[in-house]
């Protein structure tokens, strides 16, 4: 038995050889590999994904290490899509996994390419790029799912699943909707991961939340290119507390989505 073979042993198992070979087959892209991106992709390979885009700007940050697959303390500085690579590889070698240090804009949109992929994930935190994917990838053939706001939350059974404009109680949901009324909106319907539950940041008044941000800065100041194409934790117009199980939940039930689709009949 190869080791590929041995790696989906369980899987196949469930599904059968066939689904396994559909599975390898598709094409998935992932916008944002933090808390909730992070987890998708490693449950996606996990699950025979071969052919794995992940998008992410950012460099791991020391607080990112409670909520992120990726962040350990031996990975702190490092390029955060380079380091889920080298994780994703050594689940499975053959996997082929394309790393981009990128930010998705509207000025950078038509560089990945969206039409090549079958499944297109969301996990972006601005608002104006989540809102200008959602358009661009409705736009597509490709079938898209979205993750709305996974801070601020405790409780791993008020996660839900619904269409973009049916969810409910969640502040980024109804912040996009608003915004959508002035704008173009997505193209047609698509399903979203979010929880109701909005808690406080109960440590606000302890501690401003940039200032335990140990991220290696660069002693050549701004412009240093160790610094381009990154976004510091204290760039960050507001920051609130995350949970790993809530971030995790979320990315995993994006990924669940993904087979679900896959393996329909």
């Amino acid at each position: 038995m190869g080791i590929e073979k041995g790696i989906f042993k369980r899987t196949e198992l469930l599904l059968g050889n066939s689904l396994m070979d559909k599975i390898a087959s598709q094409r998935v892209i992932i916008f944002g590999i933090g808390g909730v991106g992070s987890w998708c992709a490693e449950s996606l390979v996990r699950s025979g994904i071969r052919h794995l885009t992940i998008v992410d700007s950012d460099r791991v940050c020391v607080t990112n290490i409670n909520r992120q697959l990726l962040a350990t303390t031996k990975t702190v500085g490092q390029v955060k899509v380079d380091a889920l690579k080298e994780r994703l590889l050594e689940i499975n070698p053959k996997a082929e996994i394309t790393p981009l240090q990128q930010i998705y804009s509207a000025e950078t949109a038509d560089s990945f390419q969206l039409e090549q992929y079958d499944y297109i994930i969301d996990a972006i935190d601005s608002l104006s790029n989540k809102m200008d994917l959602m358009v661009r990838a409705t736009k597509t053939k490709a079938v898209f799912f979205s993750s709305m706001g996974a801070a601020l939350k405790m409780d791993p059974t008020k996660i839900q699943v619904a269409e973009f404009w049916k969810v409910k109680g969640c502040p980024l949901g109804a912040a996009l909707r608003r915004k959508f009324k002035k704008v173009e909106k997505p193209r047609r319907k698509f399903l979203c991961v979010f929880s109701e539950e909005v808690l406080d940041n109960k440590g606000a008044n302890e501690s401003c939340g940039t200032e335990a941000c140990l991220c290696p800065k660069s002693k050549n100041g701004p412009g240093d290119p160790d610094l381009v194409n990154h976004e510091w934790c204290s760039m960050k117009a507001q920051i609130n507390g995350t949970l790993a199980h809530i971030t995790a939940i979320f990315g995993f039930t994006l990924a669940g989505l993904v087979m679900k689709d896959i393996c329909k009949e």
